[in-house]
């Protein structure tokens, strides 16, 4: 992949709270951040790259077409492919392997959701994300919502590795003082692991503190040729390495801890030619 394209254009939607924004209009808006910042414009975009979060994915064939419509998109290359929260890095790859292709030139990532907007309940979107897979009878008799799931699996954690909750604590610590560097972080303040312990329990063994907040915005990556990428006054950020797996339920004989980062981690590593060990 190295050298094959460049990455020369990123933007986050600045809002947390996307009640008077339509989802259409935060993927137009991330994508406009985006390509201004590549010092591009729509016009110039032949390739879109879009997952099942984009307006009008409800409507059967609608989604990413009426995205194409809206951003007003001549293009000679269209991809949706939907790996859920990992469509947007599946995509870069997706970006760089047709650029390399010769299907499009300039390439535009958009992503979108307005979950808090929405004010759906974590059963509620668990439910509808689910209802029509072939497990749904047999997990939604059980009222599954993420909180408990994860919950189960950081039981499983602890029960085979010794995990303890002040271990677990250590990541929301971790991802507080990284919100010190996002003007537009929700939650803003540096917490300590006794702040995360003392937090009431959600699921046990986890706390408030332990699980990720609700959030809307959204976020676009543009991606060119390196003939364009020369014509840019840019810095030249060439992705190196990808990978991509499928991990399913397999019937429930499966590795509860095992995440498919596992088989895909290891096939970008490789193809980079790096080691974890350098990063």
């Amino acid at each position: 992949m190295k050298n094959k394209a460049f990455i020369v254009g990123a933007y986050e939607h600045p809002t947390r709270d996307a009640s008077d924004i339509p989802l259409a209009q935060l993927h137009a808006e991330v994508a406009a951040g985006a390509l201004a910042d590549a010092g591009l414009s729509l016009a110039d975009v032949d390739g879109y790259f879009c997952a099942g979060d984009v307006a009008g994915w409800d409507a059967p064939g609608c989604g990413p077409f009426s995205m194409v419509e809206y951003l007003g998109l001549n293009l000679r290359h269209l991809d949706t492919t939907e790996s859920w929260g990992s469509a947007y890095i599946n995509h870069v790859a997706h970006a760089v392997q047709a650029i390399e292709a010769g299907k499009c030139r300039v390439a535009l990532i958009t992503q979108a959701g307005r979950p808090r907007a929405e004010r759906k309940s974590p059963a509620q979107m668990h439910s509808e994300q689910t209802q029509s897979a072939h497990e749904a009878q047999f997990e939604l008799p059980y009222g599954p919502v993420v909180t408990n799931m994860y919950g189960m699996v950081a039981a499983r954690h602890m029960y085979e590795h010794g995990t303890t909750p002040e271990q677990l604590a250590w990541i929301k610590v971790a991802a507080s003082h990284h919100a010190q560097h996002n003007p537009n972080a929700v939650l803003p303040k540096v917490v300590t692991v006794e702040d995360v312990l003392n937090s009431p329990i959600a699921a046990t063994p986890l706390h408030r503190l332990d699980c990720c907040i609700i959030s809307d915005g959204g976020g676009a990556l543009v991606v060119v040729h390196p003939d364009v990428a020369r014509d840019l006054d840019r810095p030249k950020i060439t992705p190196i390495g990808a990978g991509f797996t499928v991990k399913h339920l397999n019937g429930g004989y499966f590795d509860i801890l095992a995440s498919g980062g596992v088989k895909s981690g290891a096939e970008a590593f490789a193809q980079a030619g790096v080691t974890p060990q350098d990063i």
